[in-house]
């Protein structure tokens, strides 16, 4: 039997549990959770989604969206399964064990609104590979790559429809490329900065498939104040409030 952690979003409103030792979720997924969330509504589709902390996070702020999670990894899909039902959103949540290279938009009723995605950052042989096989395929590109995400992106989403990812800062250059390859235009940039003096270790990065040329590149956010203790943008990220 897996040994599980049991964590609290919004006061106690959204209850996450995960193994203690295999993979766990890290403020990136919180960060692009929050980001994205800021769609009005229509169907999300979460391409990686761990323990679907990614979709309780956006189906609690916004309970007009519908969001499907994909993970390939069955025991992480079952997590993630507890946890929707767990917090009573099986009516906005569906979690798909599935290969995201065999996923077709029939399995999400059509096309999608936007995907998000939260992928591995570290090509096969790069970096020392984790021997918890779980944290290996969510960090390095074992069952996923750059490419199959971006192009799983093209193949579901609708025309003009979004994809939002955070990834690692110094791969930028090969997702930009990726998303002009599948005619995916790069809209919004922005840098991900653990306090004020150090450098980027990440980006969100947004694109529209079909989209006209022309970027944003927004302010950076910063995660920590110098203390340690989070910035005010990042707390409010951790508030229960809801979209109408």
């Amino acid at each position: 039997m897996k040994d599980f952690s049991t964590d609290t979003f919004f006061n106690g409103k959204i209850k996450v549990k995960q193994n203690r030792s295999g993979y766990r979720f890290s403020i990136d997924a919180v960060l692009l959770a929050c980001h994205a969330g800021k769609c009005p509504g229509g169907r999300i589709l979460d391409l990686g989604t761990g323990c679907g902390i990614i979709p309780l996070i956006m189906a609690y702020r916004n309970p007009k969206l519908t969001v499907y999670g994909i993970e390939i990894q069955k025991e992480l899909a079952d997590i993630a399964n507890i946890n929707v039902k767990s917090n009573n959103m099986e009516n906005q949540i569906t979690i798909i064990c599935q290969d995201m290279k065999e996923l077709h938009y029939d399995m999400t009723s059509g096309p999608v609104d936007m995907v998000v995605s939260n992928p591995p950052y570290r090509k096969v042989l790069s970096g020392r590979m984790n021997p918890d096989q779980q944290r290996a395929v969510a960090r390095h590109e074992i069952k996923a790559t750059l490419f199959d995400v971006i192009e799983t992106a093209r193949r579901v989403l609708r025309t003009s429809g979004r994809i939002v990812m955070v990834y690692s800062s110094n791969r930028l250059t090969d997702i930009l490329t990726q998303m002009r390859s599948f005619n995916i235009e790069p809209k919004f940039l922005r840098s991900i900065h653990s306090n004020r003096n150090s450098e980027a270790k990440l980006i969100l990065v947004e694109g529209i498939k079909g989209g006209r040329p022309g970027v944003t590149m927004a302010s950076p956010l910063i995660i920590y104040h110098e203390d340690g203790s989070y910035t005010n943008e990042v707390k409010q990220m951790f508030l229960p409030s809801r979209n109408s």
